[in-house]
This record gives structure tokens, sequence and C-alpha cells, in this order.
């Protein structure tokens, strides 16, 4: 797409990437640009720098914005400690990762509000989302739990319970899988609320591009757990990613996934940071060192050493989320058959390029789509073989295969049953789409109360059966809707119920049976404007595919359905 006179939001362009990215944009002349960081100061130093780089916009075209885009608006500029450390946030953190993504949960996550802010055409994701998940360290977390579990069954004491309870709680907050799924889900939501037409991820692959073997590890065993995770977790994203891509109403979706380290932003001398703390500069002169006996602690006061009340400064080259590299480091980093690396600027070409409709080969997005194994012509040759097939055995058998909830969701299991019991009362669909929905729900709950063998089907599989006066329910012992959210009873209310009827209640109401009825007439006026001359193969669902609506196919109904009402249509073959 054409990027001039677009708005542009870039996540992380403070980063190496991200500022590398801004500045190739800005050449392609966008109507504005958001610069998005974690912190205040990286945001409005960025935007404060491109201002002085392109005096010829106004104040206006570079726009900052600052937050942790993880979490909800109100956590988005407090420290993840700060959030872990009070109880009360904790708990709303959890359940914004772990519950429901309810509307309130949506439009309270600060990515969300960002997003509805601006309204962007393209967003550029230039965040280590897998470092920033992974690097929670779940691998730390594990153990401290296991051992406040030890102390707790070692003793009563109420401090050891509560700190059972909040490290629990840590863990929960650090689950990598179900953080990134939510981030995932709102984004795309957000995304399609807003109308952003195509968002580029810059991944990684976790590990610069090497293998199992990467020498590079955390102070851990190799590979470092850590290292994996990260990879991991990118590994799960570019998934997720590319179910998005294949989304009919998401935005344009690519990730460009580069396996190599990313260098460089700055070569200097100054002060050395770790984690975005000085290093103080100690000593431990030669007649004070320890003798190696029995036990050796990893940290201890600074009592034992003298300090020397200077940092620790040198020459260095600043290669982004990775930090302050050594000469020596990056001359092993980028010794071929190491690392290696490849530079900001290139990364931001191929974005560019890929934005504007070039292929550049390296979206994983689209390699993916050529690399899968798509549905093929034998299996569809096949299709009505095994149909046949099927419908053979139905008869020689004495039964109707409708649906086992097998396939899921319950609601698909619902609605081919009710497909079904309409089928039984009225045998086609142009039969059906006359009849008052009154009458057809009584005929279904004739069927019903007579039919034992279907009704015991029908319960016996977690579905219940709604009665028309809409407060009788023939159920089983066991039912998939409502869902088990961790209590055994759930308060009855007329909303509830006609949820639950929706998600996944065989639907008897005389309201459900004029909603069946709508269908049919609208399955067979869309058949009546397909023109009579017109043979080619631009339609699927014709006269015929709906054998001359003389018959109800439940799977058929089923698909319409999915397709039509529920936007479930596959996109890509």
């Amino acid at each position: 797409m054409d990027i001039k006179g677009k708005s542009v939001l870039i996540l992380g362009a403070w980063g190496l990437v991200g500022s590398a990215v801004t500045r190739r944009i800005v050449q392609e002349k966008p109507r504005n640009v958001i610069i998005a960081s974690l912190k205040q100061w990286e945001a409005e130093e960025a935007v404060e720098a491109l201002r002085k780089e392109f005096p010829e916009y106004d104040r206006n075209f570079f726009i900052p914005w600052w937050g942790n885009i993880f979490v909800r608006d109100e956590f988005k500029d407090m420290s993840r400690e700060e959030i872990l450390s009070n109880p009360e946030y904790r708990r709303v953190l959890i359940n914004d990762i772990l519950g429901e993504l309810t509307e309130d949960t949506l439009k309270q996550s600060a990515l969300y509000k960002l997003l509805n802010r601006f309204s962007p055409e393209i967003i550029i994701d230039c965040i280590n989302t897998a470092t920033a998940i992974a690097y929670q360290d779940i691998f730390t977390t594990s153990i401290e739990v296991m051992q406040a579990i030890d102390r707790f069954k070692a003793s009563d004491n109420t401090k050891d319970k509560e700190a059972l309870i909040e490290v629990t709680e840590r863990l929960l907050a650090t689950l990598y899988v179900p953080q990134l799924i939510r981030h995932v889900q709102i984004l795309y939501r957000s995304m399609q609320e807003v109308g952003t037409k195509i968002y580029v991820k810059i991944g990684t692959s976790g590990t610069g591009g090497m293998g199992l073997n990467i020498p590079y590890t955390h102070s851990e065993e190799r590979p470092s757990k850590v290292l994996l995770s990260k990879s991991a977790v990118a590994g799960a994203h570019t998934l997720l990613l590319f179910l998005m891509g294949r989304t009919p109403d998401a935005p344009i979706t690519k990730e460009i996934k580069p396996t190599a380290a990313i260098a460089w932003k700055k070569i200097g001398f100054g002060e050395i940071k770790r984690q975005g703390r000085p290093i103080e500069l100690i000593d431990c002169p030669p007649e004070k060192a320890f003798k190696l006996n029995g036990i050796i602690e990893l940290k201890i006061t600074e009592d034992n050493f003298e300090k020397l009340n200077e940092t620790l400064h040198s020459v260095f080259i600043d290669t982004g989320e990775n930090g302050l590299f050594s000469r020596a480091e990056f001359e092993t980093l980028s010794t071929p058959g190491q690392m290696e690396y490849v530079t900001p600027e290139e990364i931001a070409e191929v974005v560019v390029f890929e934005i504007k409709g070039g292929n550049t080969g390296h979206d994983i997005i689209n390699a993916l789509d050529h690399a899968t194994l798509e549905p093929t012509y034998r299996a569809g040759f096949l299709t009505e073989t095994a149909l046949k097939r099927m419908r053979e055995l139905e008869q020689k058998y004495g039964v109707e295969s409708v649906a086992f909830e097998l396939l899921g969701p319950p609601r698909l299991t619902k609605l081919l049953y009710e497909a079904h019991l309409l089928k039984l009362a009225y045998g086609s669909i142009e039969n059906a789409a006359k009849q008052n929905p009154k009458d057809m729900s009584q005929k279904c709950e004739e069927i019903i109360k007579t039919n034992k063998k279907l009704r015991s089907q029908i319960i016996s599989i977690g579905i219940p059966i709604l009665m028309p006066d809409g407060e009788t329910l023939i159920r089983g012992n066991e039912i998939k809707i409502p869902p088990y959210r961790g209590e055994n009873k759930v308060e009855i209310t007329p909303e509830k119920i006609n949820q639950w009827a929706y998600d996944g209640w065989v639907d008897l109401r005389p309201e459900n049976m004029e909603i069946w009825k709508k269908r049919f007439q609208k399955i067979m006026e869309e058949v009546n404007l397909i023109p009579a001359t017109d043979t080619s193969s631009r339609y699927v669902r014709t006269r015929e595919y709906w054998e001359d609506f003389k018959t109800i196919n439940e799977g058929k109904i089923a698909g319409w359905i999915l397709d039509r009402e529920e936007h479930g249509m596959r996109m890509k073959s």
C-alpha cells in the first residue's frame, strides 16, 4: 500500500530497529508518525531527535506515546515489580491474562486505548515481544513456588501461607502462552475496530539464528532454558500471526524475522550499564581473598570489599535490546560462524518494501503460507465417495449420524441438531421456509418428547434441550454450556439463558424458529439472485448444491451459517 498520507504507529520506536524504521518511513511522507516506547523519556528523546533531524515537518508530525502495551492502561507506567508486589494489582493482572476477554478487559487495555486514540492505518511492531515475555523467567518463579510449598508444609506460620499465595500468584502472572494469546487477541480486536490496514512485526528467532548448540547463555546450562523460552514464545507468536494473516477481516499481516544479531545504534566511550543501572567498581585486594572451604555464597555484603566510588567506563557498541558490548565481545559475536549480524537499516528497507507491496522473500507469514500443505484436489474428489458410503451405512443400520460433540464447538452441535429436527419435521428447505415459527416450535417439541433415542443422543453428549416455554430444560448429568469456570453452580438470569441457548443449547423457542425460517428464506433468496444464464464457476452454493431445496442437509446448512453469520470462512488455501 502507499505510505504517503497515512498514519503510522511504530511500537518500540526508540529502540535500535524502531529508530531505523522510523527514519526510513519518514522518507515515504506519511501523514504522521506515532513514536511509542516503554518509558516516557525514551519516547520524548526519540521525538526530539527526529524533530531536529527532520525540521521540515511541523511539531505534530512526530507524536510521542509511552507505556507498557501488554497490561491495562492504568498499569502502563508501572514497573512489573510494582504491579506484582501489590496484591490487588496482581489479581487484576492475573484476571486480565487468564480471564475471559470481555469488552471491559479489551477496552481497559493500554494497547486498545493507544490504537483507538490514533487509529493508525499502518502499524510496525519493533518490540521484542518474545524477550518481554520469556525474560519474566518462569523457571526461577517455579523454583520459588516449590520452596514456598516446602516451607508451608513444614510450618503453620501465617507468613509462610501468605508467601505461598504471593509467589503462586506471581507464577500465574508469568505464564507465557496465556500472556501471548491475550496480547494477540487484543491486538487483533483493536486493529479490527480502528481499521488498521497493515501490521508488520519485527520478530526474532531467539538465538540470533543459531541452533541448540548456541554458546551464548545467561550463566545457565547450555542451551539456556530462558533463551529457548524466548525462541518458543517467538515461534508461538509467529503461528498466532500466521492465523491472523488467514483471517478475512484482519489487516494484512507480515513478520520479518532476523536470524542474526542486530547492530548497531551507537559506538562510543562512556558509562557501562547493566539492566539500566551503572556497574559499580569494587576491589578485592589479594590479602583479603576468600578461601574455598565448605560453601560459597553467591551474594555477600559489600562490606567485604573495597568500594572504589566510581562506575565502569569503557569503549562500547550499543546493540539495542541486547545491550552494550565491548570491542572484544562484538568481535567474538561477529566472527564468521558465530551469531554474525544484520544492520537495522537493512531491516527497515525490507519493512518499507513489504508495506509497499514488494516481495522481499523475507516475510515469514508468506513463507509459511507457501510451505504448508493445503487442501488437495484428491481429497475433494474423494469427499463425495466418503459421504455416499456413510449415507449407505446410515440406511443399513437405521441411524442418523448428526453430531458427537467431538468437532466442537457446542454451538455447531446445537445447530446440526436443530437443523436435523427441522428436517424430521418438514423434510425440505422450501417447506420449512413457509411455516409459522410457533408451529415449528411445537412440531420440534413433539419430536423431542416422542423420540427417546434422539433425545438421549443429544443430552448424552452434553447438549441440553431448551423447551418452547424457555423455562424447561431437558439435560443429562453434564452440560457443555455454560462452560466450567471453577464453580459447579452458576446463577440463572434471562440474559444468561439467551446466551447459553445461543452458545450450545438446542433451542425450541418460537423466537429461535423465527431465526431458522429467515435462514431458509435467505438461502433461497441467494440462489434466486443467481442469473439463470450464468453457468460459470462463479457460484458455489447453487440450486444444485441445495438439491433444489427438496431436503435439509444439516452439514451444508451449518457450513452456510458458519460462513454467513459467524464470519468463519477460510481465507487462504
